[in-house]
C-alpha cells in the first residue's frame, strides 16, 4: 500500500508542491527516504520512529520506502518530519488516507511526539489556499496560517492529530494574531537644532527616497534615522502580507503573528554580503529582503565590505534579490527605502581645526573612496548634518513633532497613491520614488523654467541619466508636499541641492 500526504518545499518567496509518498514492502525491515532529502531530511526517519515509539507505536517489520516527489527537486528543511509521519501513520492504517488528502502539511518532530515550530507556515497558507486545501501546522504557529482564510489544524503533538482524526478529540480553530504593540516611536520632537535634516528626512519618507546624511560622530544622523519609522504611514494589508510572508521563510515572527509596522532593519557595518542581502547554503533571505517594504538603515556606511555594498545596487533598481546557485536561482522581493549614514572622514572631525586629523583632507578622499559612484547615484538625497550648536541644546522643544510631520507625509502618500492607481492601475507602483520611464516624464514633468534650469545644472554637473530623472522624482515629492499639480522652478532647485555632485563631502563643522 502506498500513502500520501501533500506538504511543500521553498524555493525563495515561491512556494512549491511535494507530495510524500509512504510504501510497506515486503523484505528486510528498514526505512528509506528518497527524493533529493538535504541531511535534515535524511534524519526525519529518527525523529519520527522516537515520536512514534513515544506513543507506543512500533514501526511495521517491513521495508519503509518514503519518496518526496518530484525527486529532482532538492528537499530542506525540518518541516518534512510530520508529513512523512502522517504518511507512514496513514500506510499503517491508522490515519485515514482520504481525509488527509484534503489537507497540507509541515511541521518538525521532537522525540516525545511533540510539534516544534517551523518557517514558511504563512506562505505554506496562501499556497495551500490556492489549490483549496487546508494545512496542517504546530499549534504557535496556528494563527499564522489562519492569515490565509483556509482550514487550519494545529495540534501539539502527533498524538492531538491522530485522536482528531480518530474523532476522540476536536483540535480549536486558531484565530489570526496581530503583532503586538511595542510602544511609542521616537519623536522628531527629541532632535534640537538640524532643520535642513528633518527637512530632507520628510522628503525621504514622503516620497519613500534613499537618504544619505554625512556629519560629524554626535551630530544625530542615527537619532534622525530612527525616527523616520514614526513618519512612515502603516502596512496596507497587501504589504502586511508580504512583509510578514518573508519574516516567516527567515523564522522571525513573533508567535506567528501578522506584522503591523513597517520593518525597520539596521545591521551592523562588519555585515557580510549574503547577510545583506541573502545567501548561505540554503538561501536565506538578507537583511535586505527582511526590510521589504520598510526601512534598512546603514550606519557607518563606508565601513562595510566594498563587495556588500556593491551587492546592494542592482536590488536598489529592481526591488528584488536573486542569488544564483548551481541548481536553482532564488529570488526574494526587496522593495525597500535606504537609509544611510556616514562620517566625512575616518576620525569624522574634518574642517574643524581642533579635532580634525592632520591627514585632512587626504584621510577624507581614501575614506570616501570606499563608496562607489554607481552606488551613491542612486541615493536620491543626500544631506549634510551638522554638528549641534550647544546654543540650540538650550532651546525647548521644537512645536512640531512626528505627528505634525506625519500629517503632511500622509497627505502626499494619499495623492501619489490616487495618482498611480490612475495612471499605473495593476503596476507596483505607488510612490514617486518608483516610477520611471515614460509614467515619470508624465506625471514629473517640469514646467518651462523648471526645465530650463534642470538641463543647464545637468549640463553643470554632470548628472548621469538617473541622476536626472531621480532629481525630477524628489521634485515630483516637494510639488505633493506643497500640494502643487505641477512641478515648478522651485521644486527642481531644491532638488538639485540635494544631489551629491563632488568628490568630497563639504565639512560638516566649517560655517
Amino acid at each position: 500500500m502506498t500513502a500520501h500526504v501533500h506538504t511543500v518545499a521553498f524555493q525563495g518567496i515561491d512556494v512549491l508542491p511535494v507530495d510524500v509518498q509512504c510504501q510497506l514492502a515486503n523484505g528486510l525491515p528498514a526505512v528509506a527516504v528518497v527524493g533529493l532529502p538535504d541531511k535534515a531530511v535524511a534524519e526525519s526517519r529518527e525523529r519520527v520512529r522516537a515520536a512514534l515509539n513515544a506513543l507506543g507505536l512500533a514501526l511495521p517489520a517491513k521495508r519503509i520506502t518514503v519518496n518526496l516527489a518530484p525527486a529532482a527537486l532538492q528537499k530542506e528543511g525540518s518541516h518534512f518530519d510530520l508529513p512523512i509521519a502522517m504518511a507512514l501513520l496513514a500506510a499503517m492504517g491508522i490515519l485515514p488516507p482520504g481525509e488527509l488528502m484534503a489537507f497540507s502539511a509541515l511541521g518538525e518532530l521532537g522525540l516525545d511526539g511533540t510539534l516544534a515550530p517551523v518557517t514558511g507556515v504563512l506562505p505554506a497558507a496562501i499556497a495551500a489556499a490556492g489549490e483549496g486545501r487546508g494545512l496542517i501546522c504546530p499549534a504557535p504557529q496556528g494563527g499564522e496560517a489562519a492569515w490565509a482564510g483556509v482550514a487550519v489544524l494545529a495540534p501539539a503533538s502527533l498524538l492531538a492529530l491522530i485522536n482528531h482524526f480518530k474523532g476522540h478529540q476536536v483540535l480549536s480553530v486558531p484565530s489570526p494574531q496581530l503583532a503586538e504593540d511595542d510602544g511609542p516611536l521616537p519623536d522628531l520632537k527629541d532632535i534640537k537644532g538640524q532643520e535642513s535634516a528633518k527637512r530632507a528626512l520628510e522628503i525621504a519618507a514622503a516620497g519613500k527616497h534613499n537618504l544619505l546624511m554625512s556629519g560629524p560622530p554626535g551630530a544625530g544622523k542615527s537619532m534622525l534615522a530612527a525616527r523616520l519609522a514614526g513618519l512612515l504611514p502603516p502596512l496596507e494589508p497587501g504589504e502586511a502580507l508580504e512583509a510578514t510572508m518573508i519574516h516567516s521563510l527567515a523564522g522571525t515572527l513573533d508567535q506567528g503573528r501578522l506584522l503591523r509596522r513597517r520593518p525597520y532593519r539596521a545591521p551592523h557595518h562588519t555585515a557580510s554580503a549574503a547577510a545583506l542581502v541573502g545567501g548561505g547554503p540554503r538561501a536565506r533571505p538578507g537583511e535586505l529582503s527582511l526590510a521589504h517594504h520598510g526601512v534598512l538603515f546603514l550606519d557607518e556606511l563606508p565601513e562595510f565590505q566594498r563587495g556588500a555594498l556593491e551587492a546592494l545596487r542592482q536590488p536598489l533598481e529592481s526591488g528584488r534579490t536573486t542569488i544564483a546557485r548551481a541548481n536553482a536561482h532564488v529570488t526574494y522581493p526587496a522593495r525597500i527605502q535606504l537609509i544611510a549614514a556616514m562620517n566625512p572622514c575616518k576620525c569624522g572631525h574634518l574642517g574643524d581645526a581642533v579635532l580634525g586629523c592632520s591627514r585632512a583632507p587626504k584621510c577624507a578622499e581614501d575614506y570616501q573612496a570606499r563608496l562607489s559612484g554607481p552606488l551613491l547615484d542612486r541615493i536620491d538625497l543626500h544631506v549634510e548634518v551638522r554638528a549641534v550648536n550647544p546654543a540650540d541644546l538650550s532651546l525647548p522643544p521644537p512645536a512640531e513633532g512626528s505627528a505634525e510631520v506625519a500629517a503632511r507625509i500622509a497627505a502626499a502618500r494619499a495623492v501619489q497613491a490616487e495618482r498611480y492607481a490612475h495612471l499605473a492601475a495593476g503596476s507596483n507602483v505607488r510612490c514617486n520614488a518608483e516610477a520611471d520611464g515614460e509614467l515619470l516624464e508624465e506625471v514629473a514633468a517640469p514646467d518651462a523654467d523648471g526645465r530650463r534650469l534642470l538641463t543647464e545644472a545637468a549640463e553643470r554637473l554632470h548628472l548621469s541619466a538617473r541622476g536626472y530623472h531621480r532629481v525630477l522624482k524628489v521634485a515630483r515629492t516637494l510639488a505633493d508636499l506643497a500640494g502643487e499639480a505641477t512641478v515648478r522652478r522651485l521644486h527642481i532647485a531644491e532638488a538639485l541641492s540635494y544631489r551629491r555632485t563632488g568628490a568630497i563631502l563639504r565639512s560638516s563643522s566649517s560655517p
